[in-house]
């Protein structure tokens, strides 16, 4: 289960990579107009302007009839499109429509099929930006050392989803409100209830022995009450019949 778990958190970790990739990819090719905005100078037909190595932002909204000479642009190479080239406008060969002629800065002269005739067909984008030497990343790219790239990438993964595993038992088994401390608190409540209960039926003792004492007191003083008139009965019956004998 533990080992399903974890290839269930890498593939979703390299799911969100991988979607993440490619909204960037598809947002950088919108901005700039072209299906591939980066490019690596591979020779040294511009040095020393462009190195190689170098890596190339090409601007593919610049519309191919507002190339003027002097502008660094990347084409398809005329003869086959199999190539992909970064050199200088030259000159404008013809006009309608638009062809243009290309020459590497450290060229001596412009190659036909390679340099020339450059129309809107062969026409990618306007170099706008260069990023000197960033181009040497695309060589640690190459195998083998792109496997061992992604081989340490899944194994962060990896070490990531055990980590994340671990600190979640750990916090189960540390959880405050565990069984036995509720238990605990149950047995507590119930010495509590007894306690009560002890305190209510001392009162209640305590009660009924107060109240058997005021009914033997009422006994006793209703006795000396009906033995005061047993005596004033007596004592009347005697003086009348006292006054009856000197009659």
């Amino acid at each position: 289960m533990a080992k399903k778990s974890i290839s269930k958190g890498i593939i979703k970790d390299i799911i969100i990579v991988g979607v993440g990739v490619l909204v960037i990819w598809i947002g950088l090719q919108v901005a700039f107009g072209t299906q591939n905005p980066f490019y690596v100078v591979a020779s040294g037909s511009m040095i020393p302007v462009l190195q190689v190595y170098d890596v190339l932002i090409v601007q593919g909204h610049e519309p191919f009839e507002d190339i003027e000479v002097g502008d660094i642009i990347v084409f398809n190479r005329p003869s086959d499109h199999n190539r992909v080239i970064v050199h200088r406008v030259a000159s404008i060969i013809d006009d309608d429509p638009k062809t243009v002629r290309t020459k590497g800065d450290a060229n001596p002269a412009s190659i036909p099929g390679t340099d020339f005739p450059i129309t809107e067909e062969e026409y990618i984008g306007k170099v706008a930006y260069t990023i000197p030497q960033v181009g040497y990343v695309t060589q640690l790219l190459k195998p083998p050392i792109n496997y061992v790239i992604i081989a340490v990438v899944i194994g962060i993964m990896v070490v990531k989803q055990m980590t994340k595993k671990k600190s979640e038992k750990e916090f189960t088994f540390t959880d405050p409100l565990d069984s036995e401390k509720t238990d605990t608190i149950e047995e507590l409540s119930d010495i509590d209830k007894i306690e009560k209960d002890s305190e209510n039926s001392k009162h209640m003792e305590k009660s009924k022995d107060v109240e058997r004492l005021e009914d033997s007191e009422y006994l006793e003083e209703m006795e000396e009450v009906e033995k005061e008139m047993k005596d004033i009965d007596e004592s009347i019956e005697d003086s009348v019949e006292k006054k009856k004998d000197r009659e």
